[in-house]
């Protein structure tokens, strides 16, 4: 199983409909991905109609239980979503509470990781969505994942906010002696306007080498496909947006994972 980490340490950049959307991509694909949402406002589950505070158990619970957790206990915390192929290992509000509850233990960085390697046999790809904050659950996020996508807005303010998630990667590999394998996703492209030229342009001066020569632009179609709780690939499969993550998931496959066949 692959595991690649969705994150930005600023919020409203399109983590979870870039999630959401690799993961309807792989699964039009026929392969069998696990969502895993550590973020406690649990929007990727809400993305696709299921009801953090519904649901008998959560990736808490899993946190709460790592010292002795078994497979059969991870695949009962995963919940099935209403796209064949797809499956949620969903957040709640609790999660919000590790920090202060847990995150001084010893081995807390890699619980996650732990309980992926469990299900390792049953999915193909695990796609994690991470909060915009830097804490027990990105770092959990981190330390599981083989590559980082980060997606950031194409505006100047998210710049910033992309400078600070690059520091902390660079950071958190020099205290694990390890080098962080990322690429960056320009998302909400919008052509028609002024910053979006120049927030690429800025992009491609300061990150050209990790930079996705490609963007995701803005679609209302996104939007449309959140309120039907679906992946814009099985909303409108013909969309742009579709289209560009099309590209995205074979640009990643080619270039920074040739090895690994997922179609």
């Amino acid at each position: 199983m692959k595991i690649w980490t969705i994150a930005n340490q600023k919020g409203g950049v399109g983590k979870t409909t870039t999630v959401a959307s690799l993961a309807g991509a792989m699964a039009k694909r026929g392969k069998r991905v696990l969502m895993i949402d550590t973020d406690p406002h649990a929007s990727l589950g809400y993305y696709l109609g299921i009801d953090s505070e519904e649901v008998p158990a959560s990736l808490y619970d899993l946190f709460l239980k790592h010292k002795s957790l078994t497979q059969e206990q991870v695949l009962a915390h995963i919940v099935p979503t209403k796209v064949e192929g797809i499956d949620l290992l969903p957040a709640t509000m609790a999660l919000a509470t590790l920090d202060r509850s847990l995150g001084h233990q010893e081995g807390m960085g890699l619980i996650l990781k732990r309980l992926l390697s469990l299900v390792d046999e049953h999915y193909d790809v695990a796609l994690i969505d991470c909060p915009p904050v830097l804490g027990v659950l990105m770092v959990n996020a981190l330390a599981a994942s083989e590559h980082i996508i980060i997606p950031v807005q194409t505006e100047f303010l998210a710049i910033k906010g992309l400078d600070r998630m690059v520091k902390t990667m660079t950071l958190m590999g020099r205290s694990k002696n390890t080098d962080y394998s990322y690429t960056i996703i320009p998302t909400m492209y919008d052509r028609r306007t002024k910053a979006s030229p120049a927030a690429l342009q800025r992009l491609g001066e300061e990150y050209g080498d990790v930079l996705w020569p490609d963007v995701i632009p803005v679609d209302t179609k996104f939007r449309d496909a959140s309120l039907a709780h679906l992946p814009a690939s099985h909303y409108a499969s013909h969309s742009r947006g579709v289209k560009a993550y099309e590209r995205l998931l074979d640009h990643l496959l080619t270039k920074e994972f040739a090895h690994v066949k997922l179609g």
